[in-house]
Order: structure tokens, then sequence, then C-alpha cells
């Protein structure tokens, strides 16, 4: 061991690290409020918690502190103490500003000197804090050898966990008051819902004429049926939103009572069986307008099973309502970001064409991680960032990346055993990257079970369907899929899903639709114009499949057939063909 200078020494006790949560957030809302309850809480730290139970604070990080303890019972029960008066301090606080702690321990060897202590173990602990959710504390497999379970606390095994930036995983426990529940419902409860809400209020008539009043409820009606329709927004019912009627300057209460991300309200003139709708649609967070529209057509459309008015209306709101949450995610630092914004931010910039976009998606669904860790959504499209970089040929390390995207949905399902999106993620990864037919189907088919109504497993069970079924399976599970969210934000990817089960069915002419169709929406998608290549090669058009292989070069300037192979499961039917219509239009090799 190293000789330290005389003014520094090593020290083994037990370290405790804690922060506020998405505390950039909070402390936008009010930053005075913020700083005054936390001065309360390192104030009652200091003079009454430490104290009492033999700790010191060894240095402030900002949002949180760093704390020593002689003792393992002394930081458990110092953390018990901190977490109750943390509660306590909410109960007069509106739930968006509440101050919800999480916390990390850990037994350290480290060093000190007059100013600060150092070490692997002292930044270790700060990466324990990041397994623990809100309300929550975790301590590493060598603290809680010193406690007694049941007696000193709670204990819950997390198993091996992957820290950032930590070479191997690392056994954690979480605890909670000894006899009791612990801190936070077990790891089998709900899953927290990570979408942006929308509160559709009913719209407001221009004129006295007291049979024009039922439209707003009509127009109100019709668009929340639709936005309900998409699987990545949450849609307030309309039972409660009907009480905020002719309240203008609103919002700020709908968000506080309704928990509601964005607001879309607006007003209308009927005259003659004719129809005039001003819609706007408002950040709830900020009270900015972030899209505002007129749309006009004839009164009886709007009671039409598919209305145009109303189509168009939900179609615009819900793109605007995207690419604000994505906006924000290019361009925002993500520690301000709720966690909403985070994860549909994520999703979104995964399917963008742009290499940057592509990887600012993994470190938006990496900071969400480390907010909720044992959330399964983030992990499960993690999986898919991971599954989509292979297809992709952004890979240098194929086989890596496969065994990564399988690990995060293993996790996702220690988690939450029946989450149907990560057993259909799951189900995607294994038929596309290992062309593992058997075990894909069984995580795709349970998905269904699970939730009949999970767009993404229909998607998903086409693409099985392709490469392993029938294609007639393909192309009505495609359709199907397309039918359960008809204003995905994702439908370049339903429709370049539904364009190769028709070119697997040999309906050329339909796939190079849907492909073309997908491509506008995102061009530079080399998966989609894959599959446009192989249907214009199969179908005889060799002079569009070479300008569409140009496009590709483009992209691409080193593909090459053996390039493709390896961008997953070669041993497919469907995969085979699409090889041989690249051998015939001369692409190399090697």
């Amino acid at each position: 061991m190293i000789e330290l200078p005389p003014s520094m020494t090593r020290s083994t006790k037990v370290l405790l690290v804690m922060d506020v949560v998405e505390s950039v957030r909070i402390m936008e809302q009010d930053q005075d409020d913020f700083v005054r309850r936390w001065q309360q809480l390192v104030q009652h730290a200091e003079q009454q918690v430490l104290p009492l139970h033999g700790g010191r604070i060894v240095k402030s990080l900002g949002d949180g502190l760093m704390l020593e303890f002689a003792t393992a019972q002394g930081c458990v029960k110092a953390a018990f103490a901190l977490h109750h008066f943390s509660a306590h301090a909410n109960e007069d606080q509106p739930p968006e500003h509440h101050m919800h702690l999480r916390m990390g321990a850990h037994l350290a060897e480290f060093v000190t000197d007059k100013h600060d202590i150092y070490g692997t173990d002292v930044n270790l602990t700060a990466r324990i804090a990041t397994l623990a959710g809100p309300r929550e504390f975790v301590v590493s497999a060598g603290l809680r050898d010193h406690l007694t379970a049941g007696l000193d606390a709670d204990i819950e095994d997390l198993g091996e966990c992957h820290l950032k930036h930590v070479k191997e995983p690392l056994r954690a426990y979480r605890v909670g008051h000894a006899g009791h529940a612990p801190v936070v419902q077990p790891t089998n409860a709900a899953p927290p819902d990570f979408r942006p809400t929308i509160a559709v209020i009913p719209f407001e008539a221009r004129s006295n004429e007291p049979e024009h009043f039922v439209i707003g409820e009509l127009v109100a009606d019709g668009i929340i049926a639709q936005l309900s329709r998409s699987a990545d927004i949450r849609v307030i019912s309309r039972l409660s939103t009907t009480a905020f009627r002719g309240r203008p300057n609103a919002i700020a209460e709908i968000e506080s009572r309704l928990a509601a991300t964005f607001v879309l309200s607006g007003s209308y003139i009927a005259s003659s069986g004719k129809i005039l709708i001003m819609a706007e649609l408002a950040d709830a967070r900020n009270n900015q307008i972030i899209w505002a529209d007129r749309v006009s057509g004839g009164t009886m459309d709007l009671l039409q099973a598919q209305s145009e008015i109303l189509n168009r209306i939900s179609n615009a709101a819900s793109r605007a309502l995207i690419d604000s949450e994505v906006q924000q995610s290019l361009t925002q630092p993500l520690p301000r970001l709720d966690s909403g914004s985070l994860l549909l931010g994520g999703i979104t910039l995964m399917h963008r064409s742009s290499l940057r976009d592509f990887d600012r998606s993994r470190e938006v669904l990496e900071t969400l991680l480390e907010r909720h860790n044992r959330a399964p959504a983030p992990r499960a499209w993690l999986a898919k960032w991971y599954t989509m970089r292979v297809i992709r040929g952004m890979s240098d390390k194929p086989e890596k990346d496969t065994q990564l995207a399988l690990e995060q949905t293993r996790r996702a399902q220690d988690l939450s055993p029946d989450d149907a999106f990560a057993l259909a993620i799951e189900g995607y990864a294994r038929c596309q990257l290992l062309g593992d037919a058997e075990v894909a189907h069984t995580c795709i088919e349970r998905a269904i079970e699970l939730n009949p109504n999970e767009p993404l497993a229909w998607l998903y069970k086409s693409v099985w369907s392709s490469m392993w079924g029938g294609a007639g399976d393909a192309v009505t599970e495609a359709e199907h899929a397309a039918q359960l969210s008809p204003i995905d934000p994702l439908k370049y990817f339903f429709d370049v899903i539904l364009a190769a089960s028709y070119s697997t069915n040999r309906d050329y002419a339909r796939a190079i639709e849907a492909a073309n169709r997908s491509l506008k929406n995102n061009k530079n998608h080399l998966p989609t114009l894959r599959v446009l290549l192989g249907a214009q090669g199969e179908a005889g058009f060799t002079n569009d499949a070479k300008a569409t292989l140009s496009e590709i070069l483009r992209i691409v300037p080193n593909f090459t057939v053996q390039g493709y192979i390896a961008m997953g499961s070669s041993n497919s039917p469907v995969r085979q063909r699409q090889v041989a219509v690249l051998r015939a239009l001369g692409v190399p090799e090697t």
C-alpha cells in the first residue's frame, strides 16, 4: 500500500449520498422556495438527526449531501429520519412541488485531508444513490451485511445492478422501516406512466344560440377519442375536463388539479350547416401556446365515425405536442427535462435518420434510467435502441449490442414480469438479430395475450410472420397494428413494416407505395430504403431499384452483401430473397 503524505489519512466508514429527485425542474418553478425548504432540511439534519445517530456532513453537493457515519445502524436510522422529515414537509405543497429524496449508502474506504475525501468508493456511493427512486434508500451488499433484517430494516434484494461507468455489476438492496412495508411499494407495483398528459376542454361557442352549446362537447369528445388511440399520449377523461368549460386562463389550475402537461381548447362558429373551429394547444408547464390553427367544414362531418375536421385537429395537435417535447430533448440540458419529456424525446429521436439524433436518444433514455432505475419502460426502449443500432448498420460490434439489448429486456422483465411491451421488444430483438424464431414467437404471443391492444406487439408479430410465418398473416397483423394506433408518432415505422409485409406477400405495388409513404416522413431511413429496394428488384423495376441503391450508397458508401447479412438474422427466407436482389444489382460481396 502506498504511503500517504502526513496531511492525509485512510478511513473506512459508512458513506451516504442523498439528493433531490428532479431538483432542477422544481427549482425552476420557484427557486427561492426550493432553497428555503432545502436549507430547512439541511438544518434539521445538522442540528437533530446527525448528532443523534453519529453522523456528520462531509460535503454539500448543491442539491444533495454526502454524509458519514460510524455505524451501519446509525446511517439507516438517519436515512429514515430524513425521509420522514421530507415527507412531512411535502404535506402542504402541491404534488408538482414535492421534494423527494433518494439515497444510497456504502461501507467505503477512502482517503481524507482537511479539504475533502477521495477514493473509488466515494464515487461508487454516488452511483449507488442513482439506483434509488423517489423516497427510496438503497445500500450495497457490503453495508447490508452489517444490518439485521427485521430488526434494523426491512430488506429487499435488487439483484445484480449495473452502474454507469462501473465495469462489474454490483449487488444492491433496498431498505425500509423494520416491521413495516418498505419506504415505497414493492417492485411489482404498477410502473410509472411517463407519457405526456393532455386535457381536452369542451370548445366554446361564439354565439348565443342554445342549440350550438352541444357542439363544443361533441368536438371535445371526438378529439379525445382520436387522441386516446395513441399509445404515447395519456388523455384525461372528459368527465374530468368538463368542469373547466368556460374558465379562461385556467391552464395553471388544470395542470395542478388534473396533472395535465398539455391543454387543448378552442372556440367555434356554426352557421348554415358550416362550422369554423379555432383550436390551440398550450404547454401547461410554462403557459405557452405551442400550436394554433383554424379548421372549417360541414357541421354534419362532426357526426361521422371518421370526421375529417376532428382528424385534422387531433393529428396536428399530437404532432405539435411531440415536436415540442423532442425540441426540448435536443436543446435543453437533460436535468431540466421532466421524465415524460425524456421518454417521448428518446423514443422519437431514436427513430430519426440522423446519427446525432440517434445518439442523443441513448443519452436521453439513460438519463431517464438514472432517475427511474426500476421502471421497465425506459429499459425496453433502450433495448430497442440497441436493436435498431444493429439493424441500421450503425454498430461496429453487432454481437455485443445484441447482448446489451437482451440484457435490458431481461432486466425490464425482472422488474415487471408481465410487461407486454418489454416482452414484445425481446421478441423483436430475437427475431431480427438472432433468428431465434421459436423463442421470439413465444415472447410476442405472450405480449399480445397480456395486452391485445399493444400496437407494437402486433407490429413485431408482423415482422416475425414476414421472416418465419405466413406472408398473409404478416399483412393482417401490420394492418391491425396501424388501426390500433392511427396517429402514432412513429407512423413511418408502421408504414415500413406494412411495406415489408406486402413485399413478403409479393404485393409489390402496395409495398412500394407504403415504403414511399414511410420515406416521406423519414427519408434517410436505411431499413425502409432496403425494403423499397427489395420490392423494386423482385418486381422487375430494375432502374428504380438502381436509383434506390444509389440512395443507400449515399448514406452507407461501403454497403456490401456481407454487411447487410451482419445486420441481423440471415437464415430467414425473406432475408435470403433480399440478398438475391442485392447480388443481382451488383452490390459487392464484401
